[in-house]
């Protein structure tokens, strides 16, 4: 009867995880949020007359139950935001919903997690990126998660398979379709190895406001996100706003500044909403995951190289857990404006530093 109460909870329309929280509070059960009287109900702050009505419709639980037969029938789990298999980077997302539906062998709290999304028209240059990408990560074990739709999402599914990665699509409909329907059988695939995710109850069809919605879930299930290739108005912006959002990190890999799919990325890292990076081991130096090796190629190494001794002084002056402005640095070094701009690069190119507005720095 508790996933049917939360089945029914996580349908209604105007009480999102907030309300719930509050609805818990005052009532101490699920069972006990129906069960309540108006009158108990009336004196939970932000609850309203139509917020009561929708709650003491017997419709909701009926359809819940319905519900529940049918996915049991098909082997999908539930996952309510309290509970231990629920996604614990999401559940700290002020708005993550109330209740998941997985399908497959899915892990929703691995090790390591990245999402990887791009434009649904990627180029062989960010092809060429995914594919070395997830080879890299293969020693690591790093779950990878996407949206499953045209282009970068589906590549960066595939190479997951593989590299015989974990990977899991978080989708904007309900369990009982697949969208875009090509994917159909990469999807199937996903199952042994991975999974799909979703918020929306079966029959919800893949309408374009849950795309946005879908996208909160890439962003807040995962430690990182990466930005392959994107147009400067594309869905994978808005993913990583919403990853900025939520504190995690972000990068992006740059491109040519006349192609339109790197324009996106172009920004980003611009605009400081992301950091550049150039291959995997930028991304695990960034995230002080350790080194691992590429398949087929030599190991990557992550210690900062032999520097010669001005860019060795430069960099002992830049602390790693705050920022240092150009000023302080040159006072520190004595060196010349130009030369402390040659060095400044130079440690930038070589990913042993992050530079920030008004020219701070702070070493990684």
């Amino acid at each position: 009867m508790q996933r049917i109460y939360q089945i029914a909870l996580s349908k209604m329309k105007g009480i999102g995880p907030t309300l719930t929280r509050q609805l818990m509070q005052h009532c101490g059960t699920l069972e006990g949020v129906f069960k309540a009287s108006k009158q108990q109900l009336l004196q939970i702050p932000q609850i309203g007359p139509s917020t009561i009505q929708t709650l003491q419709e017997g419709n909701y639980l009926k359809l819940a139950e319905r519900e529940l037969q049918q996915i049991e029938k098909m082997a999908i789990q539930c996952h309510w935001y309290t509970e231990a298999t629920y996604p614990h980077r999401l559940a700290a997302c002020s708005d993550a919903p109330l209740l998941l539906y997985t399908k497959g062998n899915t892990d929703l709290n691995p090790t390591y997690t990245v999402a990887i999304v791009g434009t649904r028209r990627a180029t062989a240059y960010g092809a060429r990126i995914c594919e070395e990408l997830l080879a890299a990560f293969k020693a690591l074990n790093i779950q990878i998660v996407s949206g499953l739709a045209f282009g970068i999402d589906s590549i960066a599914h595939r190479q997951a398979l593989k590299h015989q990665l974990p990977t899991i699509a978080v989708l904007a409909h309900g369990l009982d379709r697949i969208y875009p329907y090509a994917h159909h059988q990469l999807a199937k695939d996903m199952l042994s190895q991975g999974g799909l995710v979703t918020e929306f109850p079966l029959g919800t069809p893949p309408e374009r406001v849950h795309f946005p919605m879908r996208n909160r879930i890439i962003a807040g299930m995962v430690d990182l996100l990466i930005v392959v290739e994107a147009a400067e108005n594309g869905g994978a912006l808005i993913t990583a706003e919403l990853a900025n959002g939520y504190g995690r990190e972000v990068c992006a890999f740059p491109g040519a500044v006349d192609q339109h799919y790197s324009a996106g990325c172009n920004y980003l890292i611009k605009s400081h909403r992301a950091q550049l990076v150039r291959d995997a081991a930028d991304i695990l130096y960034l995230m002080n995951w350790g080194s691992v090796s590429q398949q087929g190629s030599k190991q990557l190494n992550l210690m900062p190289p032999n520097l010669d001794p001005q860019a060795e002084l430069v960099y002992s002056f830049i602390p790693k857990d705050k920022v240092i402005g150009i000023q302080q640095l040159a006072q520190l070094t004595g060196l010349t404006a130009h030369q402390l701009a040659v060095n400044l690069i130079n440690l930038e190119m070589l990913s042993l530093i992050l530079t920030f507005p008004g020219k701070n720095y702070r070493a990684l």
